[in-house]
């Protein structure tokens, strides 16, 4: 295979997904773990992660927040998120990362704000209902599944400069990726300008990683695709003949194959 040469105006784009922090122990929350129980009803994530489900009962969509963030929380970044950090670090702005996950591991392995477009938002991020402002979920809100949110952590989800309610920085499924809020004409626009697109540990479905994918095919750049198990990607990269790489393997295995692809 010929080497990928990233360079400030043609960067290597990595798009990320749920498969990436899996092996930090984090669930996807679309199994067994995921389902939500309010009084006799059993809720399904992709009806809690809504803002029709929040208008109707915040207090409960954001318990149910705060429990995933606990988990969120008690994983550790694994040595894809750190690998990735690190190579940020080595090609600075010829690096660009997509990221549909809300755990906020990238972060905490040390990857910038400035080269990162969390398109789905972050967990330990809350916004301002009224003015859509952006504020840290305050420091020790995190519940386990079987905890009560207290009157006194539920005044917390407050912005102090308003007194507003707060919500979840969430891209939830029944809303729109917004540039002000999710990045997502850069992660488009850094899609159009990559000489590689590595996607990695995402099937394709959501729409941001397939559309910043596509950009980066319809501007010449390669097609990587980081994943054990079949999926769209792979098809999409096979179909792009000599532009197309598949690594099958995990995040962690996948990335060190990776990075020999990186002159």
């Amino acid at each position: 295979m010929s080497q990928i040469r990233p360079t400030v105006e043609r960067p290597v784009v990595f798009v990320t997904g749920a498969g990436v922090s899996a092996e930090s122990g984090i669930p996807t929350f679309r199994g067994p773990e995921g389902y939500w129980t309010i009084g006799s009803t059993v809720y399904h994530p992709q009806q809690l992660a809504t803002l029709e489900a929040y208008r109707a009962m915040p207090r409960e969509v954001w318990h149910w927040y705060l429990y995933r963030r606990s988990v969120c929380r008690a994983a550790s970044p694994n040595a894809a998120h750190l690998g990735l950090a690190a190579l940020e670090q080595r090609l600075g702005k010829a690096f660009r990362l997509v990221t549909q996950n809300v755990d906020g591991l990238h972060a905490r392995a040390g990857s910038s704000a400035e080269a990162t477009a969390a398109v789905h938002g972050s967990i330990d991020w809350m916004r301002d209902e009224r003015t859509r402002a952006l504020l840290p979920v305050p420091d020790g809100l995190e519940l386990g599944r079987d905890e009560v949110l207290s009157d006194t952590d539920w005044e917390r989800l407050r912005n102090p400069a308003t007194g507003n309610r707060c919500r979840p920085h969430i891209l939830w499924f029944d809303e729109y990726y917004e540039e002000s809020l999710h990045r997502s004409e850069t992660a488009l626009r850094w899609g159009g300008q990559a000489c590689a697109v590595v996607v990695m540990g995402t099937s394709g479905a959501a729409r941001m990683p397939w559309l910043v994918a596509e950009a980066g095919l319809d501007a010449g750049a390669v097609l990587v695709d980081v994943n054990p198990e079949p999926n769209p990607f792979r098809e999409l990269a096979v179909g792009a003949g000599t532009r197309g790489r598949v690594v099958e393997a995990t995040a962690v295995a996948g990335l060190s194959r990776v990075l020999e692809l990186l002159a």
